[in-house]
């Protein structure tokens, strides 16, 4: 884990930075959500990919791939929470007073 994030800081700062983005930007757009049933199968694979990683099940270059992927997935979904948040209290102090 530590030599994923010695050699492979830029992409994670990267991971961030996008989701950081696609945080502040989402505020904004109020699309339709996910469905339930679509969520509750993005979490069971995730959580299956999850498993995969830890018990280390893929071996190899797949395996490091995995468990790459899923540290850039979470520092992803960590940024998009921080830009979300971060751009709620923005636009929430500029509205004007009721």
């Amino acid at each position: 884990m530590a030599y994923l994030t010695t050699f492979y800081w830029g992409w994670l700062v990267g991971a961030v930075l996008l989701g950081f983005a696609m945080g502040w930007i989402s505020v904004v757009q109020h699309g339709k959500g996910v469905s339930r049933k679509l969520r509750w199968g993005l979490s069971v694979l995730v959580a299956a990919l999850i498993a995969a990683a830890l018990t280390r099940v893929v071996p190899g270059r797949f395996g490091y791939w995995l468990d790459l992927g899923l540290i850039m997935f979470a520092l992803y979904l960590g940024g998009c929470a921080v830009g979300s948040l971060l751009r709620g209290w923005v636009v929430s102090r500029s509205a004007p007073p009721a």
